[in-house]
C-alpha cells in the first residue's frame, strides 16, 4: 500500500509540473476590455493578411517572420490597436499597441506567462512608449529604459510596437 501511495504521489506530482507553464499566465486585461478602453466609439474590426512585404518587415523588426497568416486589428479614424504575442524568453507575451498618426499612443501587456520580467507591465515602463514613432531605419524615435532582469521581455515589447507602428502606417496609406 504504501509503495502504491508513493508511486501515485509521483505521478501526480508529475502531472501538476507538466501543466504549470500553462498554468502560469496572467491575465491583466482581456483583448476586448484592451480594445473598448482605446477608442470612444465602436471600432472596426478589420482583418490584414500578412503578405510578403509584410513578413520582410517583421523580419526585419521582429528577428523572425510573424507566425500567423492574418491579424485582427481594430481601427477608427486615423487610430488603430493591434494585439500582437511576442516570445519573451520562452512563453508569449500578449500586447495590445494603439497608434493614433503614426505614434504609439498606448502601450499594454494584456497576458504574460514568463516566470521572470513581468515589470515590463507597469506603467512605468510602458509609458515610455507613448509618443515614440518608426524612424526610416526601422528604430523607435527614442531610447527605451530597461528592467535589470527583464532583458528578453523589454525587446519584445519594443519589437512589437516596431511591428505594430509598421503595420499602421501601411493601413492609413491604403
Amino acid at each position: 500500500m504504501k509503495r502504491l501511495s508513493l508511486v501515485g504521489s509521483t505521478v501526480l506530482l508529475s502531472l501538476c509540473l507538466l501543466h504549470a507553464p500553462l498554468a502560469s499566465a496572467v491575465v491583466y486585461l482581456t483583448a476586448e476590455e484592451f480594445v473598448a478602453s482605446s477608442f470612444d466609439a465602436e471600432p472596426a474590426v478589420q482583418n490584414l493578411w500578412l503578405k510578403e512585404p509584410h513578413q520582410q518587415a517583421a523580419k526585419k523588426l521582429l528577428g523572425h517572420s510573424y507566425r500567423s497568416l492574418r491579424l485582427r486589428y481594430w481601427v477608427a479614424g486615423d487610430r488603430t490597436a493591434w494585439v500582437l504575442d511576442e516570445i519573451g524568453k520562452e512563453q508569449p507575451i500578449t500586447i495590445g499597441v494603439v497608434i493614433v498618426n503614426n505614434e504609439i499612443q498606448d502601450v499594454k501587456i494584456l497576458s504574460y506567462r514568463e516566470s521572470r520580467g513581468g515589470e515590463v507591465r507597469h506603467p512605468f515602463f510602458t509609458n515610455q512608449f507613448n509618443g515614440l514613432f518608426l524612424r526610416s531605419n526601422g528604430r523607435l524615435s527614442e531610447r527605451i529604459n530597461g528592467i535589470s532582469g527583464a532583458t528578453l521581455s523589454v525587446r519584445a515589447v519594443s519589437n512589437v510596437s516596431r511591428f505594430a507602428l509598421f503595420l499602421h502606417k501601411q493601413i492609413v496609406s491604403l
